[in-house]
């Protein structure tokens, strides 16, 4: 017996829910509003573990666009290399990642844009 579409999704998000919360306070607050922050602004997203952390794309097939982790006690927010970005005005320079130690609405706002641009020329999900 095959293992539905349905089935994996939910497994996925499974995997990502535990992961945030085994993560230590304030990290496993930060990462639960990200994630639902996240798929708020894509709610077609795909949450999965990407490098055994969290990641997001549009299928589970397809590339991991937004991520975050926390490795030796450092929260980050990141971009991957598949990532629809924009320049920083003024420059060439491509934003991809930025830190966190704590998470108010400005930012949660200011991530769910990034997640909307991120994911504006991705393919369709399989």
């Amino acid at each position: 017996m095959s293992t539905t579409k349905t089935d994996n999704a939910t497994k996925d998000l499974q995997a990502v829910s535990e992961k945030i919360a085994e993560w230590p306070e304030p990290f496993a607050t930060i990462g639960a509003r990200l994630h639902e922050t996240i798929l708020t602004a894509g709610p077609k997203l795909k949450p999965r573990l990407w490098y055994g952390m969290p990641g997001y794309a549009v299928g589970r097939s397809t590339p991991v666009l937004v991520f975050f982790r926390v490795d030796d006690g450092v929260m980050s927010f990141g971009l991957s290399e598949k990532a629809t970005v924009e320049r920083e005005a003024g420059s060439t320079l491509r934003p991809s990642a930025w830190f966190l130690e704590e998470i108010d609405d400005a930012t949660l706002r200011k991530i769910a844009d990034l997640v909307r641009t991120a994911f504006s020329g991705s393919a369709t999900s399989d």
